[in-house]
């Protein structure tokens, strides 16, 4: 869930942000890790207006205009011009006019929440700082593609049995609601003769026929009713709370939380962004069973502490990731050695995932095979009785 947070901020001005979290506590408790004081919090209703907003292919263009000599508000301006979406071509316009005005890049996306995130505006800032807008533009590039490659395997691992089960589904449902009551009216007259298991699903075809309109209505109140509990970020939240709790998938969720929670701190720390300020900005990445143990470190190197042995008292790190932090910490290339760690575990959830995919996929199609070869035997092994009774 997303919220708009207006606060007070270190230099006593007031600022409104938007944060995502699970609940209110939770945003107030991210907003003091980045020293703010809340003045007051609005949940936001969806967050469809910021998907509309094309950030990566700005990055893109936005870069090419800088690398071919164009001064940054005159990139802005073509960019504004080329726009035909009108949703699109309001925050290019306020932008341009933003930096006309004299304010700075970072501050004139801050004022566009809905288009541009806080990791984003904070990660420019820094650029600012350095007079290294280029290479911070080339970083969130590359941060974005691998984040959206690793996305984009997950979903295509789960695109092949999701068709399975929905085509499966609907075949058993098309024997059950209309083939099935269709045989029903041919053994009736068999009576006890049938074996038990014949019997009862015969008898689930004449229950279906004489209840058709009664079984419709049901059936598209269960769809109504799963729409809207898919909906429900409650019972996301609950499903998620209860997928920690899993053995094994409550330590492969840990580790994908852990692997994302790397790669954006690494690309914030190689920015140029103090480890305590970017750890506050990462916060919402994480899942609220280790948001605890993140403000527990965040207070700690607030204290001076080492960050790889702060993470590991935290249960922020994994066997791998201790040791490249650990000589990152050394080196003073932190960031670095995170996003290494992160694309280490990032490969290997991804070769889980299609292993998982390759031995889920034959699994689901032969327990569908039965499923449907179970009814048709059972809907013909009376013929077969019949047939052997006449011989």
């Amino acid at each position: 869930m997303r919220y708009r947070v207006k606060a007070i901020g270190a230099d006593a001005a007031v600022i409104e942000t938007d944060l995502e979290a699970a609940s209110e506590a939770d945003v107030r408790a991210m907003a003091a890790t980045r020293g703010l004081s809340v003045l007051s919090t609005r949940r936001l209703a969806s967050l469809r207006r910021r998907s509309r907003f094309p950030l990566q292919l700005f990055n893109q263009e936005l870069l090419a205009l800088l690398h071919a000599g164009i001064p940054l508000a005159e990139a802005i301006s073509a960019l504004t011009e080329k726009e035909t979406r009108g949703a699109v071509r309001g925050v290019l316009s306020n932008i341009f006019t933003a930096l006309r005005e004299g304010h700075t890049l970072s501050s004139a996306l801050e004022a566009e929440p809905q288009a541009f995130p806080d990791l984003y505006v904070a990660m420019i800032r820094a650029a600012e700082r350095t007079s290294d807008l280029d290479r911070a533009l080339s970083r969130y590039i590359t941060y974005q593609q691998q984040i959206d490659g690793l996305r984009g395997k997950l979903i295509s691992a789960a695109i092949y049995p999701v068709l399975l089960l929905g085509v499966g589904g609907m075949v058993v449902l098309f024997l059950l609601g209309y083939v099935v009551p269709r045989f029903s009216h041919i053994y009736e007259d068999l009576g006890g003769d049938l074996p038990w298991l014949s019997r009862l699903l015969l008898d689930w075809g004449l229950f279906v026929e004489g209840h058709a309109m009664l079984l419709g209505v049901l059936v598209l109140a269960a769809i109504g009713a799963l729409v809207a509990a898919a909906r429900s970020p409650a019972l996301w939240a609950a499903v998620r709370r209860e997928a920690w709790r899993l053995p094994m998938v409550g330590t492969r969720l840990r580790v994908f939380h852990l692997a994302r929670f790397y790669r954006t701190l690494g690309m914030l720390l190689a920015g140029g962004i103090p480890a305590v300020n970017a750890l506050g900005m990462v916060a919402g990445l994480l899942s609220p069973v280790l948001r605890d143990s993140l403000r527990t470190a965040i207070a700690r190197i607030r204290e001076g502490r080492g960050f790889a042995d702060t993470l590991t008292e935290c249960g922020l790190i994994t066997p791998v990731a201790r040791h490249m932090l650990t000589v990152g910490e050394r080196a003073g290339n932190l960031g670095e050695m995170l996003i290494r760690s992160a694309e280490f575990h990032e490969e290997e959830t991804a070769r889980e995932v299609e292993w998982l995919t390759r031995l889920f996929g034959p699994l689901l199609m032969l327990f569908i095979g039965c499923a449907i070869g179970l009814i048709v035997v059972l809907m013909y092994l009376p013929i077969f009785q019949l047939a052997e009774s006449i011989g």
